[in-house]
């Protein structure tokens, strides 16, 4: 292992591409102390900490720390993930959006730059709401905001939209110059760089901590990290043959191969996207004081059951859609067929593509159900430990599935250049989601 991160530096391409995500991750961390003008963060930090285990506790997980601090960055990249979750549900139903995707890397730049478009919409909507409510907020010790007005509320929105469309770009920057999967990094490294605060936190608000209760903590989050990597690296092979084939003087084929297909295709997307959608309006309904907008928000509260079923459906949802996006079973079995290759028992074709599509599907139903299961933990873990959001499913799940990710890019990088990987040289590789950007 120490051999294989040495390797990482010795490769000039590749030391550029870890320096220059590294660098611009500690931009972003810098940004999260800049607090938004005419809020008194401290006042924000204790109103934060005291609803941890609500939504606000949730929505500070995802924003890296940012609400907590009052931070120009307080909105996080959730803005561009819904601006994504909307153009990718679009180009469905719209044709000509879904003519763009068609028409490869220029159709998506045009793509991206809509998602650009209707990330800073959500920002400039998101903000106006956050203004409001922190207008609102106050304790014992004071209100947030000295001076709340027009004017209050027009800088914030400023100041929040600016530092989306900022914290969007560093992931754009990231995804091209750097290691790639610029968006999930940023959240991750939020999520990671809140788990020293956590465990300060959790040895604060339970003072009497026992030694059981300390070791069924340590052990659940252990083994929801062991599971974690052991489903994201399980996959189904299915054989598929080759058959031999005459080209000028030389043969061709006859050999067997396998398709892998892996138990979560969508990676850490689903609960990204299901958290996002349910955040937005969450988010907008704790902003009115209005009553049956309170039963909104008060409905959507994080832990209740209507949270947890809708929750769980969405993440099914975009298990789903995200695998039938990203995956198209006519296409693997028409380029199977074109180069001679086939399912045995299985005709080429369309019964290849309906059997891959079967089990597809199947994969795909249990690798939701996982993710459901890791994702609901939270709930558990708030109930009977008290414990941070950083610590529950959701966050261990992004963490562990980019680690994985990230760790899988860098080792394609020194394979390719004969370098052995992490792994070693007998040892299995790490096998990566090869996760696509959610732009």
């Amino acid at each position: 292992m120490a051999s294989s991160v040495a390797n990482i530096f010795r490769i000039p391409e590749l030391r550029r591409r870890v320096l220059f995500s590294l660098a611009l991750l500690a931009v972003y961390r810098v940004g999260i102390f800049v607090s938004t003008p005419g809020v008194n963060r401290e006042v924000m930090h204790r109103i934060v900490h005291a609803g941890s285990g609500t939504f606000l506790g949730l929505f500070n997980m995802f924003s890296g720390g940012a609400l907590e601090q009052a931070s120009i960055f307080a909105l996080g990249i959730m803005p561009y993930i819904s601006a994504s979750i909307i153009l990718q549900l679009l180009t469905v139903v719209v044709p000509a959006l879904e003519r763009l995707q068609k028409e490869g890397q220029q159709g998506q730049k045009k793509i991206n730059q809509y998602t650009r478009y209707g990330a800073v919409i959500l920002s400039l909507v998101q903000a106006y709401f956050m203004a409001n409510a922190i207008e609102n907020y106050k304790d014992q010790l004071g209100s947030a905001v000295a001076n709340p007005g027009i004017s209050f509320k027009l800088i914030t929105m400023i100041s929040l939209t600016t530092g989306t469309a900022f914290i969007m770009w560093l992931g754009e920057q990231i995804t091209e110059r750097g290691i790639g999967n610029g968006i999930s990094l940023i959240i991750f490294a939020g999520i990671v760089a809140g788990f020293p605060n956590a465990v300060t936190r959790l040895f604060e608000q339970q003072s009497d901590l026992s030694a059981f209760k300390m070791a069924s903590i340590v052990a659940i989050v252990v083994g929801v990290i062991a599971a974690i990597t052991f489903f994201e690296r399980g996959q189904r092979r299915i054989p598929v043959q080759y058959a031999k084939r005459v080209v000028g003087r030389k043969m061709f084929g006859g050999q067997s191969t396998h398709l892998p297909l892996k138990i979560n295709v969508a990676g850490v997307i689903p609960p990204i996207f299901a958290s996002s959608m349910l955040m937005f309006p969450a988010q907008v309904a704790s902003y009115f004081q209005s009553g049956w907008m309170r039963k909104v928000a008060d409905t959507l509260a994080f832990g209740s059951w209507p949270y947890n079923v809708l929750y769980v459906g969405l993440i099914i949802f975009f298990c789903f859609f995200y695998t039938a996006v990203t995956f198209n079973p006519i296409d693997v079995a028409d380029n199977m067929k074109k180069f001679g290759g086939f399912i045995p028992g299985i005709r080429p074709g369309k019964p290849t593509a309906e059997y891959i599509d079967k089990v597809l599907t199947r994969l795909t139903f249990g690798g939701a159900l996982y993710i459901s299961a890791v994702c609901i933990l939270p709930s558990f873990m708030q109930q009977q430990y008290k414990v941070p959001f950083s610590f529950g499913g959701t966050g261990l799940l992004i963490v562990v599935g980019v680690a994985l990710d990230t760790v899988q890019q860098i080792e394609s990088h020194l394979i390719s250049r004969n370098y052995e990987g992490f792994s070693g040289p007998k040892g299995p590789r790490i096998r990566g989601r090869a996760i696509r950007q959610t732009a």
